[in-house]
């Protein structure tokens, strides 16, 4: 069985103190969670302050929510992945959808940095979703299936098992607006079809889907029951300790 992931995108929220104090807060509310995998992926500027926190934590790990291509060079504004590991982190979110939109990010960079992260022994948490045109254009599978194959493209079975999918139908991102769980369960097993049919179905079986978008107590038991969504990347209500735990308790009830 695949166990369930759940990982709490900042974005750009929390300064320093605020995220030592919150996070302070998350390992008090989240211990004994044991069946559930917890990430927290701050702002690049709190990373190393979060991680201070977390260093004697049992079951929460630290994410990043970026990462650059190259190892060293005159990037201004970039972050390498050998600097994010040096502030601790084990996974680090690539292709975001806000990523692609307002900074220009495509299937190729993606793909770039995918294979960055692994080298390095970074777990990518990887986005990929339609926009509600292409959607309501009925081209959602269309979509999915040119972003999944670009995102795997020249990784071996063995790095392709250490990624996690993020289904984010960026319609449903901070709008409110969620995927009903049966059209969030029909594009997973999408998902997962095409990756049999990349690599094999034991590849498929132990690769995990996340569902992104909106996701919250309220939805979280839908989604996380249906059969290929293995968790949930969650926005908004990451951002609240209460509501993050809601979620995980879910995952774990699942589990």
């Amino acid at each position: 069985m695949r166990k369930k992931i759940i990982a709490g995108n900042w974005k750009m929220h929390k300064n320093n103190s605020e995220a030592m104090q919150f996070v302070k807060l998350l390992k008090v509310k989240l211990v004994g969670y044991k069946k559930t995998e917890i990430v927290v992926c701050p702002v690049f500027t709190a990373l190393s302050s979060v991680k201070s926190v977390l260093e004697d934590s049992q079951n929460i790990k630290l994410g990043a929510q970026n990462v650059h291509f190259e190892e060293k060079g005159a990037f201004t504004g970039e972050v390498s992945a050998e600097m994010l590991l040096s502030c601790g982190c084990d996974f680090v979110i690539i292709g975001h959808s806000e990523r692609r939109q307002y900074f220009c990010e495509t299937d190729q960079t993606v793909n770039k940095k995918v294979k960055k992260a692994l080298s390095c022994g970074l777990k990518p948490i990887v986005c990929i979703g339609e926009l509600l045109a292409e959607r309501e254009a009925n081209q959602t599978m269309n979509v999915i299936e040119r972003q999944t194959k670009a995102l795997f493209e020249g990784l071996s079975e063995q790095e392709a098992t250490k990624l996690v999918i993020a289904y984010e139908p960026v319609w449903a991102i901070g709008t409110g607006k969620v995927a009903t769980p049966e059209q969030a369960q029909e594009v997973h097993a999408f998902i997962r079809k095409l990756i049999s049919e990349l690599y094999s179905e034991k590849i498929a079986e132990i690769i995990r889907i996340q569902y992104g978008g909106s996701m919250k107590g309220s939805n979280a038991k839908e989604l996380l029951s249906q059969k290929d969504i293995d968790g949930g990347l969650i926005g908004g209500a990451c951002l609240e300790a209460d509501a993050f735990k809601e979620i995980i308790e879910i995952a774990e009830s699942l589990g």
